[in-house]
């Protein structure tokens, strides 16, 4: 393997640790583990259209509906697929699975990401879209 290969390798696997700390976060309705994931200038728009701009806007309406949401808890996020734009950002496409004993819904979300000059890699614009089931 190359070096160049091994680089994008260990970059794939932070971005899925990035993705299973989402879940985690959301599976444990926390808030900070979830915001701490954003670039401060960040853009969400959320699965209902919501446009949030800045971590302030985002942290605001996370506080506000996280810790609040009705599912049990048990969603699953899981890595489709990576494209990088650049070596230092990267769109990741997501499938998102809320699961309760009565019902599931399915979230496609794209997060693109940049990484930082200390290797992390941050959520910096994304679109977390709904699925249509019929």
């Amino acid at each position: 393997m190359t070096t160049e290969s091994t680089a994008r390798a260990a970059d794939i696997d932070a971005l899925k640790r990035v993705v299973a700390t989402v879940e985690h976060s959301q599976q444990h309705k926390d808030p900070d583990a979830f915001l701490a994931l954003f670039h401060p200038d960040a853009i969400w728009t959320t699965a209902h259209g919501k446009v949030l701009i800045g971590l302030d806007a985002i942290a605001e309406f996370t506080r506000a509906v996280l810790p609040a949401a009705d599912w049990d808890g048990k969603v699953s996020y899981q890595v489709v697929h990576v494209l990088f734009l650049r070596p230092d950002v990267a769109a990741v496409k997501v499938r998102q699975r809320y699961l309760s004993p009565d019902d599931e819904s399915e979230g496609a979300p794209l997060y693109v990401m940049t990484k930082q000059d200390d290797g992390r890699w941050l959520l910096t614009a994304c679109q977390n879209t709904g699925v249509v089931v019929g």
